[in-house]
């Protein structure tokens, strides 16, 4: 094929290479039958021998996981689930089946389970950023917000009615007219001076797996470098969502708290919950980033039905964080 597209995933020719990698690495399977297909991921789960696992590939824009996850095995192997084989040119990632997810098992609603994830997530940001490894991703850098939601605004905007991955004139407008408060938003979380490190950036309780006591993080597709705070935007509002919490919940901020106390040796607590906020709606950009590489390589039929996602993203800027500022953060 000379354009790259989802269809690749049904071809003779790549399914049988997927075959030889599995084999390769875990003997001839049994069975190998997709779980999963979407227009920026494709999964299989293999059966071999007395063991079953999943195998993995990305989209172009997205065809950094392999590698990036065979190196986190290697710098916290309890915190991962465990690689089998990874072919970092073709973004092929096998990992062993650890059972059934926390989405699985019906703990998506359980606010202690939800300090569990962000606190352990952040456990792992904080070993990456420990071990001065660059997972080679798109850095999201506080410092360039305000420049990237300019530059999105245009580029969205630009296109033609029809698109469906056009930016309304409306938002558009609004969202220029935000710039200063982004600027506002950025120095407010630059002034922890937080390092840099991993942010998942799709941690919801279906890519969290239960195991002896701990936790295993998996599909680090959406994966960027950018300021740790970030790392709560998605499990806020999932278990917002869950919980039919508003934004002052109160359980909200006890999961916050939870991913927050991971950095209160670097930043004091009442200035992390302080900035909190601002940390949230800069972590939409990400999501508007990892959404943008995936929309890349859509065909017209899968933008038609996707390629609004990272407009939809871009304007949620315009709207609440999942939580605000608590009102004894100032004093505590």
């Amino acid at each position: 094929m000379s354009t790259w597209t989802s269809a690749v995933w049904s071809d003779e020719e790549f399914l049988a290479g997927l075959h030889s990698f599995v084999a390769d690495a875990v003997g001839e399977p049994v069975t190998l039958e997709p779980v999963g297909r979407q227009p920026w991921s494709a999964v299989w789960r293999a059966h071999a021998g007395s063991g079953t696992s999943y195998v993995k590939q990305n989209c172009p824009g997205q065809a950094h996981e392999a590698r990036l996850v065979a190196e986190l095995a290697r710098i916290a192997p309890d915190q991962v689930v465990p690689v089998l084989a990874a072919d970092a040119g073709r973004d092929l990632l096998l990992t062993e089946d650890l059972g059934p997810t926390l989405q699985e098992l019906g703990r998506a609603a359980d606010v202690d389970v939800w300090c569990r994830v962000v606190a352990e997530s952040a456990a792992l940001q904080r070993r990456v950023a420990s071990v001065g490894f660059d997972p080679g991703l798109t850095v999201m850098d506080p410092s360039d917000a305000s420049t990237y939601v300019a530059d999105a605004v245009g580029r969205l905007a630009a296109l033609p009615p029809d698109d469906p991955r056009r930016l309304a004139p409306e938002v558009a407008h609004r969202l220029e007219r935000l710039l200063p408060t982004v600027d506002r938003w950025s120095d407010r979380v630059e002034d922890l001076d937080l390092p840099l490190t991993l942010v998942h950036n799709d941690l919801h309780a279906a890519n969290v797996v239960p195991l002896d006591g701990t936790l295993r993080f998996f599909d680090f597709g959406d994966a960027v470098v950018g300021e740790p705070l970030g790392n709560l935007l998605v499990p806020l509002y999932i278990a917002q969502g869950e919980l039919h919490a508003t934004h002052d919940d109160p359980r909200l901020w006890r999961i916050a708290d939870a991913g927050l106390e991971v950095w209160s040796d670097l930043a004091p607590i009442a200035a992390l919950r302080a900035a909190l906020p601002a940390a949230l709606q800069l972590a939409r950009l990400a999501r508007v980033e990892s959404w943008r590489r995936c929309v890349a390589t859509m065909t017209r039929d899968e933008q038609a039905e996707w390629g609004y996602v990272p407009a939809r993203w871009l304007a949620l800027l315009l709207e609440v964080p999942p939580v605000e500022v608590r009102p004894s953060a100032a004093r505590t």
